[in-house]
Order: C-alpha cells, then structure tokens, then sequence
C-alpha cells in the first residue's frame, strides 16, 4: 500500500506544477500538458525500483487510464486536456502504457522504460522545442511538424536508446540509430494525438528485439 501512496504522492506533485504554471502562464495551453506529459515519464523506474508486482501495476494503470477516459468525457481537471486541436493523445498515453507493462513488466522492463521514455521525454521535449523555436515547418496529415522538433525527437530517443543499451553492456552499434529513427519517423503520424500510441509501443518492441 505504501508503494502506491508514493506513486499518487508523485502524480499529485506533477499536476500541483501544472496547476502552478498555469497560474502564471494561462496561455500557453501546451506547455501544461507536456509539463504532465515529461513529468509522468519517470514513474516506470520509480514503480519497479518500490518493486510494485505486474498485476498491481496493471490495475492501477487500468483505473488511471479509466480515470483519464472520464476526465476527456466531462472534463473534471480541465488542465490535462486543456489544447487547441483535437486529440486523444493522453487516452493513448494511458492505454500504450498499459500495454507495455503487460508485454515487458516482467519479460524486459528495459524494453519498457524504452518505449515510456521515448514518448515521454522525446515527445514531450519535441513538442515543447518545436512550438517555441522557429525553425523550418511542414504540415504531415494536417498536424504542423517543424525541423527542431524532429531534431529533438531524434536526439532524444537515441540518447533514451544508448544509456539503456548501455545498462545492457552493449556496445554503440547501427540498432541505436535505427530505433531512434523509427520513433522519430512514427512521431510524425501525431493526428488526433495517435503517436502517443504508436512511437512506445514500436519502440519498446524494436528495443526488445534488437537491443537483447
């Protein structure tokens, strides 16, 4: 029990910031939900390290996700879904996750973190970069794309790759880029917020494939 009171302790702290920002910031709609977006990133590595069985995390996941459904329908904290284009993006969020713990909780937990990461952090910053830097811009199934973004995504996603193939004792190869270019090249099909299902659980499957 106390394991998962640290957990909703930590999920509280990331909306508590969100709250905050939005506070100060009530126009920049999409820095809330990638503040929320990044910031539930490390969960994954919290959860394993309270060694929280697959299960456990199965049905805490399933309610969250539940509760994020919920939240989409009649907008309970408005701040999660609070952006300007339509988008399921957090529902698959919830439900890619629920996914890669099924697939690797137990069977390779680096595969997972991977994928998590990937979407997490590569996403989250990508977003964050490429809406407030100018760079060169391209639009990919109606959904604004920019140069920096994409750069960040795939900087990102390698740098998630090799620290955890690191851990695996493996040596800098052609599978590092090759996963990094295959959720940067998924990131760009983002309509209705899609990616958020497609990029970790592709990445985590290439990852456990062939980073073993």
């Amino acid at each position: 029990m106390l394991e998962f009171v640290l957990i909703a302790c930590y999920i509280f702290a990331v909306f508590l910031i969100s709250v905050i920002y939005k506070k100060f910031n009530q126009e920049n709609k999409e820095v809330l939900r990638k503040i929320i977006h990044i910031g539930i990133g490390p969960l994954i590595p919290i959860a394993k390290y309270l060694n929280i069985e697959q299960n456990s995390a199965l049905i805490f996941t399933g309610f969250i996700s539940l509760l994020v459904f919920l939240n989409y329908l009649y907008k309970i904290f408005p701040t999660i879904e609070d952006v300007e284009r339509k988008s399921f993006g957090t529902i698959f969020y919830c439900i890619s996750l629920f996914i890669l713990i099924f697939l690797f909780w137990d069977k390779n937990p680096l595969a997972l973190i991977a994928g998590f990461f990937t979407m997490s952090f590569g996403d989250g910053l990508a977003g964050l970069i490429g809406k407030n830097l100018n760079s060169k811009k391209w639009f990919f199934l109606n959904q604004k794309k920019s140069l920096l973004g994409t750069l960040t995504m795939f900087i990102t996603s390698f740098i998630v790759v090799f620290c955890l193939g690191y851990i695996q004792n493996h040596s800098f190869n052609i599978n590092f880029f090759t996963i990094a270019l295959t959720a940067t090249a998924l990131e760009q099909f983002s309509w209705i917020g899609i990616d958020n299902f497609i990029v970790p659980i592709m990445t985590a499957i290439c990852f456990n494939i062939l980073i073993t």
